[in-house]
């Protein structure tokens, strides 16, 4: 093969890799757009006006099913008090409290033990589903409703199991330790389970960033928005993926994710299932898929849904060292899903989750990530060396960095229209600018730290991956 030759077949491949880029994120851009049109259309005719607190309690006291909500805690000794007292303060009418210290390396068990006067108590597990050893359990006795379970270091599945076999109610709901539920959050993620006929399996919530919010006394006493860019960054990340993407999965029966910082379960279900997995850093997606898979195996009708109200609110990474070590075990989770559940993707014998939703995890996670990342260097390298036409690198700019500003201005427009909880608009003008900057270093750099995180994928790397916490009320 002469030169001439070879530098032709280089053409072609930059050519191909260009056009083969440019389709991915075209793709992934119309399904978001098309999610959006979903939820602004489930919005506008499905979705009534949210009740208030008085109402539902009014409707709803005496059809509550009692509720276990598990607080898995690792180091959290910043914010576990307030958390706590806002979990014992949820406008609930039965509901327990369970923190399980995940053998903790700092002092988060003596803060709580201290804090809500806890002495040790003999407690029964129904179902033994983590793998570590429990030391002990201690009831306080200010709250009759809280238990705090101590327990060697198995990361947060394995806490969540421990907390799921000391439940003892039909329900129970799974959150992260630096998460605070709104007052009538558990009330409202709860009532679906109060039309339901037996098929619904569980429910997610809306989650929002707490990072600039006034939290006192364990709850949000005012929204607002974080000083730094990067929590505003997430801000509109969390919108996007809670305003158009869970509405519109969930309403087209394909909602693959209940975020780990909150999610409502039936345990009767958990328990036979056996809980989340020990093996796997995306513990939250990967139950759901399980979840899916397991009732498809059985045929069992069932239903999982989907409350877009906000209910929960968490710490978002205020570093961009957290941030990374976030996103690279998000994105080596799903991988793991992905492989475990394989035989699931596009096989119609899983319904519109194999054919739609397990595709569609392969395109974000698989295939989208580091065909975007080579758009950006491959097409603008292809059109000054004359490969391709300009128009085509002007192109790709507008489908991956304007599109992208289109679709995440206009779910902060369907936030606006229908929840409105920004509280003013200087804080809205703030998270609107966000929306645009994005997408201009923030979006690449996080697929950067999603390549790290295939990475680590294929290298087996089961090294959890910590996450930096300031605190409520500092950043």
């Amino acid at each position: 093969m002469s030169w001439t030759d070879l530098l032709n077949a280089v053409a072609q491949v930059i050519i191909w890799l260009a056009f083969g880029c440019f389709i991915v994120v075209a793709v992934r851009n119309v399904i978001s757009l098309i999610q959006l049109g979903i939820a602004w259309w489930v919005f506008a005719t499905r979705i009534e006006p949210s009740e208030g607190a008085r109402e539902l309690w009014e409707r709803y006291a005496d059809l509550a099913l009692p509720i276990t909500v598990i607080a898995p805690a690792f180091n959290e000794e910043l914010s576990i008090v307030q958390s706590t007292k806002a979990l014992l303060a949820l406008e609930y009418p039965d509901h327990e409290v369970i923190v399980v210290n995940d053998g903790s390396g700092d002092d988060t068990l003596g803060t709580l033990l201290r804090s809500f006067d806890m002495e040790e108590c003999e407690r029964t597990q129904i179902a033994q589903l983590q793998q570590t050893k429990i030391h002990k359990t201690y009831r306080s006795k200010k709250y009759a409703n809280l238990l705090v379970v101590d327990k060697e270091n198995g990361r947060k599945a394995d806490a969540a199991n421990a907390g799921i076999g000391f439940a003892r109610t039909p329900l129970v709901c799974v959150i992260d330790a630096d998460s605070i539920i709104e007052p009538d959050g558990l009330l409202r993620a709860a009532e679906p389970f109060m039309h339901d006929d037996g098929r619904l399996v569980a429910v997610g919530g809306a989650i929002r960033i707490v990072n600039g919010c006034t939290v006192k006394g364990g709850s949000l006493q005012q929204i607002g928005v974080a000083k730094g860019l990067l929590p505003r960054f997430q801000v509109v990340e969390y919108l996007r993926a809670f305003l158009t993407a869970r509405v519109a999965n969930a309403h087209t029966n394909t909602l693959m994710l209940i975020s780990g910082a909150f999610g409502l379960f039936r345990r009767s279900t958990l328990v036979e299932m056996g809980g989340y997995r020990h093996d796997t850093v995306g513990e939250d997606l990967e139950l759901v898929v399980r979840l899916h898979r397991h009732m498809r195996e059985k045929k069992r009708p069932y239903g999982i849904a989907f409350v877009p109200d906000i209910v929960c609110w968490t710490e978002a990474p205020a570093e961009l060292s957290g941030l990374q070590n976030q996103r690279a075990r998000w994105q080596q989770g799903a991988l793991e899903t992905l492989q475990r559940h394989r035989r699931m993707i596009l096989n119609p014998g899983y319904g519109r989750v194999g054919i739609l939703a397990m595709p569609h995890i392969v395109l974000e996670d698989i295939i989208g990530p580091p065909a975007e990342l080579v758009g950006y260097l491959i097409v603008p390298i292809a059109a000054l060396l004359g490969l391709l036409d300009p128009v085509m690198a002007v192109a790709y700019f507008f489908v991956s960095v304007v599109f992208g500003c289109g679709l995440s201005v206009g779910t902060l427009a369907l936030e606006e229209n229908q929840l409105r909880r920004t509280p003013n608009a200087r804080d809205l003008y703030r998270i609107g600018q966000a929306a645009v900057l994005e997408n201009f270093g923030y979006r690449q750099m996080n697929l950067w730290y999603r390549l790290r995180g295939i990475q680590r994928f294929f290298r087996n790397d089961t090294t959890w991956a910590a996450v930096p916490r300031v605190g409520f009320n500092r950043g």
